[in-house]
């Protein structure tokens, strides 16, 4: 099925997103052929693919830091410049949920 102009407004609503009618059609086959592309890869067989934990391009494991312990925050430190804190926690707006 593909994309429409509302499909696009859509999705642009939810990155928050205010695109002008010129973007939304120069967005929209843009979308629709990602999209197409995702389609031939839902089609490959990949019941003897191992699952992967990450993917690099050599192959080997990337160089790890020491793991060794430091000093952190304290809760009050740490929400000392928060624009809104609770007891114990940092106030965020609702960011997925729409009245």
């Amino acid at each position: 099925m593909p994309l429409t102009e509302k499909d696009v407004r859509y999705v642009a609503d939810l990155a928050h997103l205010d695109l002008t009618e010129a973007e939304v059609k120069r967005f929209l086959p843009q979308l629709d052929s990602i999209l197409d592309y995702m389609q031939k890869l839902n089609e490959l067989d990949t019941s003897e693919i191992e699952p992967m934990a990450h993917v690099s391009a050599s192959g080997a494991q990337p160089p790890l830091r020491a793991d060794e312990p430091r000093s952190t925050f304290t809760p009050d430190v740490a929400l000392a410049n928060a624009p809104a804190a609770g007891p114990g926690f940092f106030k965020v707006p609702l960011v997925i949920e729409r009245e």
